[in-house]
């Protein structure tokens, strides 16, 4: 998804993190009978969240009151403070590059020279405009749910916000003329978690070629995305990374049958919980999460 300049007057642009494709892996695993289910809460709380900050930077905003005297006025006037820019400011339905910019969005020059490094973190709670956040939250629905009902809340939230964290780090290293925002870096965190996953993870899936033909289909189209103007790609290469490491650490899973010691005789042989090549890609993630 592209965006324009939303600056009035064209001094900068915003690097919009593009959506995510709202479609997850059909994987299918070898289901242990007492295999924790989760119920998902966090990810749907982070949809609120995202739509909750949408809405204060939209009445910080005030479009009215800042475009009194221009042409063209602004968008859907009966939402009053809530109303939108100008199309020809911002064409996803959204507030002001300026009004982003004092509320958080990544900003090179602030985090080196400003000392604002909270900027890293807060500019994935910002989005560009409606279509933008409503692209971003199907995306964090259609893939965040599935993984935090089979991995549970801590560590699918540590890998969205240390992705989404990893992805500012990469922006703001390549852009340095243009504030980013939105929650794209820590989607495709997710994305490249659930690929680390299904590897690490290989021998428990019943239909291998699939599954990853499917995930890989969903990466290259979100990465694809990347090539249109204004979207913010560091951000999703650098939450992909991110995500990809993470997956490696936090998403094991024992090996098929596997039975814990105490649910077995004293006599009986106990079978390794997880295999040599899992723990060497945890090793390998772990130093390369660390030297990064």
């Amino acid at each position: 998804m592209a965006s324009g300049d939303l600056e009035r007057g064209g001094g900068s642009h915003v690097k919009n993190r593009g959506n995510s494709y709202n479609q997850s892996s059909s994987s299918s695993y070898y289901v242990e009978n007492n295999e924790k289910q989760w119920t998902s809460w966090l990810v749907p709380m982070f949809v609120v969240a995202n739509v909750a900050v949408f809405v204060v930077v939209m009445y910080v905003n005030n479009c009215p009151r800042n475009n009194q005297g221009f042409e063209g006025g602004c968008v859907a006037r009966f939402l009053g403070r809530l109303s939108f820019e100008p199309l020809k400011e911002n064409p996803l339905f959204g507030p002001s590059s300026n009004t982003l910019e004092k509320l958080g969005a990544l900003n090179w020059d602030k985090v080196v020279h400003g000392n604002q490094a909270w900027r890293l973190i807060t500019c994935i709670w910002l989005h560009a405009g409606v279509i933008h956040l409503l692209a971003n939250m199907l995306s964090l629905i259609f893939i965040g749910i599935r993984l935090e009902q089979q991995f549970g809340f801590i560590r699918v939230g540590l890998i969205y916000l240390l992705s989404g964290f990893g992805g500012s780090v990469l922006s703001s290293l390549f852009i340095q003329r243009s504030i980013s925002v939105g929650a794209s870096g820590a989607l495709f965190g997710l994305l490249g978690a659930m690929l680390s996953e299904l590897l690490t993870n290989w021998t428990i899936y019943t239909n291998k070629a699939a599954a990853l033909i499917t995930l890989m289909v969903i990466i290259v189209i979100n990465l694809a995305v990347g090539i249109l103007p204004h979207v913010d790609n560091f951000a999703h290469i650098g939450g992909f990374l991110t995500g990809f490491l993470l997956g490696f650490v936090l998403l094991l899973r024992p090996q098929f049958g596997w039975v814990g010691r105490k649910h077995l005789p004293a006599s009986a042989r106990v079978t390794s919980k997880h295999k040599a090549y899992q723990y060497l890609f945890l090793v390998i993630a772990m130093v390369l999460l660390i030297v990064g």
